[in-house]
């Protein structure tokens, strides 16, 4: 691990060193895992930004408090209709995806 002056590890070097170098089948899992961690936050975020509760979200989207939960605590793998439908119906907005190369 590479240490700078002040003895300070970059975020970089501390992810290859806990996962592996971009690439690496740990790292790619990492990176995969972190990615719906983000989602879930960013659902949790827009759900209050709406001062929804995760139950009434839940009802205007057809699905359970219990799953809400679990998207957010990034303790599940989420559809991509599921997704659009919670995004569209349940909290008013639109999906756009982008694929980075």
């Amino acid at each position: 691990m590479k240490k700078t002056m002040n003895n300070l590890t970059s975020f970089a070097d501390h992810l290859d060193e806990q996962y592996g170098a971009p690439g690496t089948d740990s790292r790619e899992k990492y990176e995969q895992e972190f990615e719906a961690f983000k989602l879930g936050v960013m659902l949790q975020e827009l759900r209050k930004s709406k001062g929804m509760t995760q139950e009434q979200l839940a009802e205007k989207c057809g699905t359970t408090k219990t799953y809400i939960s679990r998207i957010e605590n990034n303790a599940s793998d989420i559809r991509l209709s599921t997704l659009m439908r919670i995004i569209q119906e349940g909290l008013g907005g639109h999906l756009k995806l982008s694929v980075d190369m």
